[in-house]
């Protein structure tokens, strides 16, 4: 695969310029007609580093990336993306395929002195990855498209005192939908979640039963989520829904019930079971089991006797 070109953006009207957009109407915030876009034609793959926020819904946009793997977004799905990720794209080498849609772009200066500026951090889904976007209903698109109209009559209407709490109150309703839709979309979306969570398993079982488990060590959320090929915080959001629990919950039941095995049917000291789960220090393992099961390791094996 050729390396794409990196295009840095840090202004919501240098966004413009580039993609042959007329100036916004608000130097922070602004709603661009996805089908009014004249993309990059220098190359056909390109990465965008952006300095803000961006919520779209699009039609039409080609290939997306995700690590190796691409993923056609022609069906249209929206997808939300926080200041400095990357976003890398292929230019559609059909120039008839009809584009629609839109982009909210959200400069962080815009949220200044608000408590979203604040409060944006807790919606993971804009760090979840592009693969992970989320499908809409026609009803739910029909939600998400009245409020982005709301926002966009806002902002082309006269700027007065009001304007900006108006606008940011229509954005925290968005991302409230938004959040609403992707927990509908956990639950929704069965077969595929729940083979991330048969995966989730394999995976956890491979690992605690591996020979070489002292070298490993435990499992890290990151290095599972990767091998699961979606991101930490779709994978933890997905768990959360699914079962109650996150990811390093589940590393660690599947880490306690592997000690209670080790604990019941080996003669191995405590320690010695501690270093094989792939703990360094023995006194770590035994806080851990407390805390899990309430009764200390020696406790626990103490009952089987």
């Amino acid at each position: 695969m050729q390396e794409p070109k990196i295009i840095k953006i840090k202004s919501i009207s240098e966004y413009h310029r580039m993609m042959g957009l007329p100036q916004p109407e608000h130097p922070l915030i602004s709603i661009v007609d996805y089908s009014k876009i004249d993309m990059p034609a220098d190359g056909g793959l390109w990465s965008l580093v952006a300095d803000y926020y961006s919520i779209s819904i699009k039609r039409g946009v080609g290939k997306m990336f995700y690590g190796q793997q691409e993923y056609d977004f022609d069906d249209g799905v929206m997808y939300c993306m926080a200041p400095k990720q990357v976003l890398r794209v292929v230019r559609p080498t059909d120039e008839t395929i009809e584009r629609s849609g839109w982009i909210l772009l959200i400069h962080p200066d815009f949220l200044w002195g608000t408590a979203l500026a604040r409060n944006i951090k807790k919606y993971e889904f804009f760090d979840y990855s592009v693969n992970e976007a989320l499908f809409l209903s026609e009803k739910e698109e029909t939600t998400i498209n009245q409020i982005i109209q709301n926002i966009r009559q806002e902002y082309v209407a006269n700027i007065d005192k009001f304007s900006q709490d108006i606008m940011i109150s229509q954005i925290e309703t968005l991302l409230n939908y938004t959040e609403r839709f992707y927990q509908r979309q956990f639950i929704t979306r069965k077969i595929s979640n729940h083979q991330v969570l048969d995966r989730l398993e394999a995976l956890l079982n491979a690992h605690f039963e591996s020979e070489d488990l002292m070298k490993k060590g435990l499992p890290a959320v990151q290095d599972i989520a990767g091998a699961l090929n979606v991101s930490p915080s779709y994978l933890g959001s997905l768990l959360k829904v699914l079962t109650g629990q996150s990811t390093q919950q589940h590393i660690h039941n599947k880490l306690i019930e592997k000690a209670k095995e080790k604990l019941s049917t080996t003669a191995l000291t405590v320690s010695e079971i501690a270093y094989e789960l792939g703990f360094e220090h023995p006194q770590s393992f035994s806080k851990l089991f407390k805390t899990k099961t309430k009764v200390s390791p020696l406790e626990f094996r103490q009952s089987f006797n």
